[in-house]
């Protein structure tokens, strides 16, 4: 019998699960592919559900998180905004402490079995 603690994080505004490791990893591939339709792609995610999940965290923070550039001759991008980086920074950070103290208190349970 193994007793272990787990959880899921979520960070909530006024009661709304609004960013969670769902959408951080999607900033994260928008980082790196600088696309919401190839971070879409990647996650085996529909575009759709990416631009509303984008649109969802650009509308819940005071300022943006992605900046899209629509198409044109050389095609469109999507960028990380200083406060995108900041959010993804903070979540990850946070998540790491909150894995760890789950673990931490999974091994104190050891000693009840």
């Amino acid at each position: 019998m193994e007793l272990k603690y787990t959880g899921k994080l979520y960070l909530e505004i006024d009661g709304e699960k609004t960013v969670g490791p769902g959408r951080v990893e999607l900033l994260e591939k928008i980082r790196v592919h600088g696309s919401i339709r190839k971070a879409a792609q990647e996650m085996n995610m529909s575009y759709r559900q990416a631009w509303q999940a984008i649109d969802h965290l650009n509308n819940q923070f005071k300022e943006p998180l992605v900046v899209v550039n629509r198409g044109g001759a050389g095609g469109g991008n999507a960028v990380i905004t200083a406060k995108g980086e900041q959010v993804i920074s903070e979540f990850r950070d946070f998540h790491a402490r909150f894995k760890a103290f789950l673990q931490e208190q999974s091994e104190r349970l050891k000693r009840l079995s």
